[in-house]
C-alpha cells in the first residue's frame, strides 16, 4: 500500500515538486517500506523521534526537520539533518549555527512564514522576514544558508483560502528571493500536505510534506 502511494503521488507530482514522506509517530519498519519503494526524504517533527530513527536508516536518506525547532535541541540534529524547514528567529538561525561549526558544516534552513488564519502555527510576519533577511548579523553566520521558504495553510475545505495563501507565500518567496545576502540561496519553497499539496504544486511549491495520504492516519 505504502509503495502504491508513493508511486501515485510521485505520478501527481509529475516531477514539479519532490516528495518528502511525512514519518511523524511511525514506526521504523515503515519508513523501510518507503525507503523501498523509493523515497529519500523524510520529515520528522520531533527531534528525539528523528534521532531515534535516523541511525536505523540508510545513510543516503535526506532527513528534514518540518516542525518547531526549540534551540536547545538544534544539537543533537546538526550532525546529520539535511533541511530545517521551521526557522522563525534569528536567535534560532544563530544557535543552528553555532551548533553547525562545531561539525564543520553548513546547513540549509527554510524561515517559516505564517500565512494561516489560525492561532496556533508558528511563523515569522512578512515584515519579520523582510527584517531578517537585513538584519547585519545575517553576514557573520558562515555555517547557515537560508534556502527559501516554508509556509502551512489554514486547516479549513475552502480551497480558495487555501490557493490565496499559498500564492501570497509564493509572491513573498518572489520578493525575497532578489536577497544579495552570501547566505541567502533561494530555491526551495515548502508548502502542501496530504490534503493540499495539489494546490500547493499549482501554486508553486517545490517541496510537499505528505504523511496520511502514504502513510494511512497518524499514530499516537
Amino acid at each position: 500500500m505504502i509503495a502504491d502511494n508513493i508511486r501515485q503521488i510521485e505520478a501527481e507530482l509529475g516531477g514539479r515538486a519532490e516528495l518528502i514522506a511525512v514519518t511523524k509517530t511511525k514506526p521504523v519498519e515503515m519508513l523501510r517500506e518507503a525507503y523501498d519503494a523509493g523515497c529519500r526524504k523524510f520529515g520528522e517533527n520531533k527531534v528525539q523521534e528523528m534521532v531515534d530513527k535516523q541511525p536505523q536508516l540508510p545513510d543516503d536518506v535526506a532527513w528534514h526537520l518540518i516542525g518547531h525547532l526549540q534551540s536547545n535541541k538544534v544539537k543533537y540534529i546538526v550532525p546529520f539533518v539535511t533541511l530545517i524547514h521551521s526557522v522563525d528567529s534569528l536567535k534560532l538561525l544563530q544557535e543552528i549555527n553555532k551548533q553547525a561549526a562545531k561539525h564543520d558544516r553548513v546547513i540549509d534552513c527554510l524561515l517559516q512564514i505564517y500565512i494561516a488564519d489560525e492561532e496556533t502555527k508558528f511563523g515569522l510576519s512578512t515584515d519579520e522576514a523582510e527584517q531578517l533577511l537585513n538584519d547585519p548579523n545575517l553576514e557573520t553566520l558562515t555555517h547557515v544558508k537560508i534556502v527559501g521558504l516554508m509556509g502551512l495553510a489554514t486547516n479549513t475545505d475552502d480551497e480558495n483560502k487555501i490557493r490565496l495563501e499559498f500564492r501570497g507565500l509564493k509572491q513573498l518567496y518572489d520578493k525575497l528571493a532578489t536577497s544579495t545576502r552570501a547566505n541567502v540561496c533561494f530555491s526551495e519553497l515548502s508548502m502542501g500536505m496530504s490534503g493540499d499539496y495539489q494546490i500547493a504544486v499549482e501554486e508553486g511549491s517545490t517541496l510537499v510534506r505528505v504523511g496520511s495520504a502514504i502513510f494511512g492516519s497518524r499514530m499516537y
